[in-house]
């Protein structure tokens, strides 16, 4: 009997490796949907849009998106990880899902084990801009003088455990500086508070705070990537200013629950990189100062192994553990 039931198991196993794979080559067969953990207009949901209407046309099915919000992207997440693994409900990935995880925020889900890679998609530079009246103009001037006044300069965040905070973060850790991080409820309102003079420096997205840098009300030190960025190419890298190991910036990447067949994340990752290929694609991002990035899930999954290193340790350092 045991034995018999063996033979039936194995014939079973068998019969459902044939039907994955035969679903994995049929794979698009209907509309697939991308859900972004930000409201619409976003980048997370621009960029979703723009290049998910390309990629749907090179797989000749719909890609939609879908917005679920809260939480830093957490609630997002938590929908995709338990998602069907079958590459039809994927999660537009940022900076905030594994900063979420290295402070050991209380998630309901694993966020490396529970995703599978599929390809980094872009990424945003933040620029670190610093208010006329502190009187620096490099990134060195600026350590210099943080370390001569400790905790009275602040910098701005968009809000506990963003990007921007944990930008502020590494600064702090990599410099060797103290400063006093004030969080506001999005990257506008902090803005308006540095232009008035009410705190003296910000790791600002790029397209949030350019326009007042030429006209004089902001100064820019640095970029945060670990290439100049297009938007700003005459902005030094915070590397190149003479802070060793400082890279970071707002990026967003396609991911698939675990478990679904490499084959569908493999189609999924070549339509993508094809679509961040064309001019169309590049036409529509470059204004927002979005830079293209591509790659295979190797790649990715190597990006986002460095990111969960790099935060933890940030957090750690900086007491954010939760």
């Amino acid at each position: 009997m045991g034995k018999r039931f063996a033979i039936f198991a194995a014939l079973a196993w068998i019969a459902g490796l044939a039907a994955f794979a035969a679903a994995a080559e049929d794979y698009p067969n209907r509309p697939i949907r991308v859900v972004v953990g930000f409201s619409a207009g976003s980048g997370a949901d621009i960029t979703a849009r723009v290049v998910g209407q390309r990629m749907g046309q090179l797989l000749g099915q719909q890609i939609v998106v879908e917005n679920k919000t809260g939480a830093g992207s957490s609630l997002a997440a938590e929908f995709v990880a338990r998602a069907p693994k079958d590459g039809y409900t994927l999660l537009l990935a940022t900076i905030a899902n594994p900063i979420n995880a290295a402070m050991g925020s209380n998630l309901s889900f694993d966020f490396p084990k529970d995703f599978t890679p599929i390809v980094r998609l872009t990424t945003t530079p933040n620029i670190l801009v610093v208010h006329p009246s502190v009187g620096v103009k490099s990134v060195k001037e600026l350590i210099d003088l943080a370390k001569s006044k400790p905790d009275q300069l602040s910098f701005a965040s968009s809000g506990v455990a963003t990007g921007t905070h944990l930008s502020g973060e590494l600064f702090k850790v990599l410099a060797g500086v103290k400063m006093v991080h004030v969080p506001y409820a999005g990257s506008p309102q902090a803005v308006t508070d540095l232009l008035a003079g009410r705190i003296q420096l910000f790791f600002s997205p790029a397209s949030t705070v350019l326009q007042h840098v030429r006209d004089g009300k902001l100064v820019a030190l640095a970029s945060t990537e670990a290439k100049r960025t297009a938007i700003a190419p005459e902005l030094p890298t915070m590397v190149e200013a003479g802070l060793p190991g400082f890279e970071t910036g707002l990026w967003f990447g396609l991911l698939a629950p675990a478990g679904t067949p490499k084959e569908v994340v493999d189609k999924l990752a070549r339509a993508a990189n094809a679509a961040l290929q064309t001019d169309e694609v590049a036409k529509a991002l470059a204004p927002q100062g979005i830079d293209l990035v591509g790659g295979s899930p190797e790649d990715f999954a190597r990006y986002l192994d460095g990111e969960m290193k790099r935060w933890a340790t940030v957090a750690e350092a900086a007491g954010l553990k939760k």
